[in-house]
């Protein structure tokens, strides 16, 4: 009798780089599709789901589309049509996948909202023969907000599949050694290709309500965390301090603000300020529209003189290093 069996790939493990996600283009159809998804997940706004739902669509899909579609666009990388987070997250899969060079590891990349779905690529990587699957949610320093809604959209695609990869999710890694490795080293260049001294040096992260830390979320002292482990061991005695931005609506977020505080430096005489955001693992429209170039200009127009943004990790390789550590950990 003739085997009608379909053919069953098997014998391969995959690893998912899992980053926050980005647009399809600068259009604002594109912008409010990935906006609207963004915003209904009730792990990054939570209050209640039918009276948001009605701000959301009535209001706030209607108006904010246009401002961020001209923030994407000072930024777009027009040569490649795609963001720089889409960029730099599929270069950092790419070189993961050279790096590690294994015929039976597969690296790809997805992000939680925006395209390549979760879905999709779990689904991918099961037809390649995927048996296991390694999560690496690209946030250094946990969040629900982050972390968390990628682990719930993982869970969620699994829960569709009749037949299951093993799964093992990659923890955050704010105090990874190789990690804070990377950052002072990404500082240190930096200063080094300048020719003033900053006064002071500024890490910014990604915030938060104030409401979530008091729910009992840690992110703000993981943040805290990857600052005093820069600070002891950069090599510079230039102070560095902590500080929170992006943030969205009339409620208290984590402080103090990025925005606020660059304002208010040059009155406290530190008119020379060097900025870094620990949180991304890529540039994106927060770190080069919202601080390298609105951050600058606002510091710049408050009496500062010397403005300088040390870039996201992205693809370099002290940054895949880093990725093949946690990964190796976990084959």
């Amino acid at each position: 009798m003739k085997n009608e069996h379909p053919e069953v790939k098997f014998g391969k493990t995959g690893v998912l780089l899992i980053n926050l996600g980005t647009p399809d283009s600068t259009s604002w159809w594109d912008i409010r599709k990935y906006l609207k998804e963004f915003l209904s997940d009730r792990r990054v706004i939570e209050v209640n789901p039918f009276l948001w739902q009605i701000i959301l669509n009535l209001f706030i899909l209607t108006f904010r589309p246009s401002k961020t579609a001209k923030a994407y666009k000072k930024i777009w990388m027009k040569d490649k049509n795609m963001s720089p987070l889409r960029y730099y997250t599929e270069m950092q899969s790419s070189k993961l996948h050279n790096k590690i060079s294994n015929k039976n590891i597969v690296v790809d990349f997805a992000m939680r909202y925006g395209n390549p779905s979760i879905r999709s690529k779990i689904n991918s990587l099961k037809d390649l023969g995927c048996e296991n699957l390694i999560v690496l949610p690209l946030y250094p320093q946990y969040a629900a907000a982050t972390t968390a809604t990628v682990c719930d959209e993982v869970y969620r695609s699994l829960s569709k599949m009749r037949w299951q990869p093993s799964l093992q999710i990659i923890p955050h890694y704010e105090s990874d050694p190789l990690y804070i490795k990377a950052i002072c080293k990404s500082i240190e260049d930096r200063i080094s290709k300048i020719n003033w001294k900053p006064d002071i040096i500024m890490a910014s992260y990604h915030g938060i309500p104030k409401k979530y830390f008091d729910k009992g979320d840690p992110y703000h002292c993981y943040c805290h965390k990857t600052t005093r482990l820069i600070s002891e061991n950069i090599k510079t005695s230039i102070p560095i301090m902590t500080t929170f931005q992006s943030r969205f609506g009339p409620q208290e977020w984590l402080q103090p603000y990025t925005d606020k505080t660059l304002e208010k430096l040059p009155k406290e005489d530190k008119k020379n300020i060097l900025v870094i955001c620990p949180g991304f693992a890529s540039d994106c429209v927060e770190t080069l529209e919202e601080i390298s170039m609105e951050g600058k200009e606002s510091f710049l127009g408050s009496g500062g003189k010397n403005f300088d943004f040390v870039p996201c990790l992205n693809d370099n390789d002290d940054h895949i290093n880093l990725f093949a550590n946690l990964v190796k950990k976990y084959i």
